[in-house]
């Protein structure tokens, strides 16, 4: 996955909007405010924090060292850093990413969670 894809598939998802917070080469994936995936896209090999499950979190650094770490900068209980070069095969990568998004949505408020499902 290039840095090109990752973004274009983070911008895919419903409301999901990209912004420039901390500085011009982290990208930040939000989603009504609430941050999803923050990816250092300028770097090699390219990086992707996302936000995760506790116990999913564990069980993913532990079946793939090295590659999916505790989130750097990051609470490290809910967040994850995915090394994306290859390695990781393309469709878990798409499958954190949206489960990160799932998780941030599941916390909005229910009317604003209401919001994002109406066309």
């Amino acid at each position: 996955m290039t840095p090109q894809e990752l973004r274009a598939f983070c911008l895919s998802f419903n409301a999901a909007v990209e912004d420039f917070p901390f500085s011009p080469e982290i990208s930040v994936f939000k989603v009504l405010g609430k941050m999803f995936a923050l990816s250092w896209t300028d770097n090699l090999p390219l990086k992707v924090n996302l936000k995760c499950d506790p116990e999913d979190a564990i069980r993913q650094r532990a079946d793939h060292p090295e590659l999916i770490i505790p989130g750097y900068h990051m609470n490290k209980r809910h967040w994850n850093t995915v090394t994306v070069d290859g390695e990781l095969p393309d469709q878990l990568v798409r499958e954190l990413i949206e489960d990160s998004y799932d998780l941030v949505v599941a916390g909005l408020p229910r009317a604003e969670r209401l919001r994002l499902d109406r066309p």
